[in-house]
């Protein structure tokens, strides 16, 4: 058909009154696509996510007296990120604020009328240091503490009413996250992006060079490598409840180091029988949202015996592979959630003994720590995790070769 009479062709009918203008979304597929985007996000990003909008929303109403709505301007992103952030202010600076802070949330207890301070935005070039002598005695006997922007009765009410979890600053996870989460608000919405101006990103870097600088690093879990794996293992009895903790941990560490939403989620359809143990179908995962490749982990070895047990034990074969076990013993058919898995972990960890702050994550930077000790390959561990970012990956290898490292030997050989 020639493109002249395709152009020039009417609509046909019954269908005229329902076209749509190429230059905008309808309503419906514009509902219809956050749907989509909504359920091929995982159910722990989208919870993180709202929780972090609330926390805007809460802080933006008692900062601004207003609602929040997007888009918001820079300079709000900035005062945020000075609210939250805390810096150091010589001592009797930091006790004089604070102590106003106090004194004003006791004589003015309604914080809705407590508006924030304009911020400008501007360059954030640190102003020059004295130094000298004279400068350098000062310093000596002027401790710095730390303070941050938000007014003391203003932190106080959003931790009273169950918006922040303790007083004081964010920690720099939570800050970046915080401002990483209002970012992709405005992504989703085509809006322009306070997020990425140039003001607001410099202020960031600075803020990390200052917690840098104070000796204060992204907070990671402890790592649970093979040997204190092997102690926390040797908690698990013959029970079910014991066989399943059991199976549960191989089966998370010896996979790669699963994420607990994986671990919770496993099922036996994606469990295939193997000569020498199983091979395990992830699916989708975080480093494989769309499912596009296959993505099998090997279970073997002492893996798969303990899976085995789990699995005769507890008459399994199809369905969630790891299952709550009630207090008498009885297996039911409802999966784990994954905070059950951070959960078992946790208490497996107090019942070896062993001190530190574990989680489920534990088992995934445990495993390439491990991976790091013995020196295997970091194609192979990576396939293993699943990492796609090599310095995340680092990170935890070379903490786990950092003690076997023949350099570090110089003064005790020959």
């Amino acid at each position: 058909m020639p493109l002249e009479s395709i152009e020039r062709a009417p609509p046909s009918a019954g269908v005229a009154q329902d076209m749509l203008d190429p230059s905008r979304l309808s309503q419906a597929t514009e509902d219809a696509a956050r749907e989509l985007v909504r359920q091929g996000t995982s159910a722990n990003t989208l919870a993180s996510y709202q929780a972090a909008m609330r926390y805007w929303a809460a802080w933006f109403q008692v900062r601004y007296v207003r609602a929040l709505s997007l888009p918001v301007e820079v300079p709000v992103v900035v005062q945020f990120i000075v609210d939250h952030s805390s810096r150091e202010m010589p001592t009797e600076e930091g006790r004089g604020s604070r102590a106003a802070a106090v004194a004003r949330a006791s004589a003015e207890p309604e914080v809705e009328e407590r508006q924030a301070a304009p911020v400008e935005v501007q360059s954030f070039d640190a102003a020059p240091s004295e130094t000298g002598p004279a400068a350098a005695a000062r310093a000596k006997h002027t401790k710095p503490v730390l303070a941050i922007g938000l007014p003391a009765e203003l932190d106080a009410y959003l931790v009273k009413e169950g918006f922040k979890g303790k007083l004081g600053a964010f920690s720099l996870n939570t800050l970046v996250h915080r401002v990483a989460v209002l970012s992709k608000a405005h992504q989703n919405l085509d809006l322009d992006n306070p997020c990425n101006h140039a003001q607001v990103r410099e202020l960031l870097k600075s803020v990390r060079r200052a917690y840098a600088a104070r000796n204060i690093r992204p907070h990671k879990q402890q790592a649970l490598a093979k040997d204190d794996l092997l102690m926390v293992l040797e908690t698990c009895d013959v029970s079910p409840r014991g066989l399943r903790d059991r199976a549960l941990l191989l089966f998370a560490f010896s996979s790669g180091g699963r994420r607990r939403s994986e671990v919770a989620g496993a099922v036996m359809e994606n469990l295939r029988k193997v000569p020498k143990g199983y091979t395990y179908s992830l699916g989708q995962s975080k480093t494989n949202q769309d499912g596009a490749h296959d993505d099998e982990k090997p279970i073997k070895g002492v893996a798969a015996a303990a899976l085995d047990a789990w699995l005769k034990a507890a008459n399994i074969s199809k369905g969630p592979i790891f299952r709550r076990v009630l207090k008498g013993g009885k297996v039911t058919d409802d999966a784990l959630e994954p905070k059950s898995v951070r959960k078992i972990v946790q208490a497996r960890c107090l019942l070896a003994g062993l001190t530190g702050d574990f989680s489920a994550h534990s088992l995934r930077s445990g495993f390439v720590t491990e991976a790091g000790r013995q020196k295997t390959p970091l194609s192979d561990a990576m396939k293993m995790t699943g990492h796609r970012n090599l310095g995340t990956f680092m990170g935890y290898y070379r903490t786990g070769d950092l003690m076997d490292s023949q350099a570090s030997d110089l003064m005790d050989g020959e």
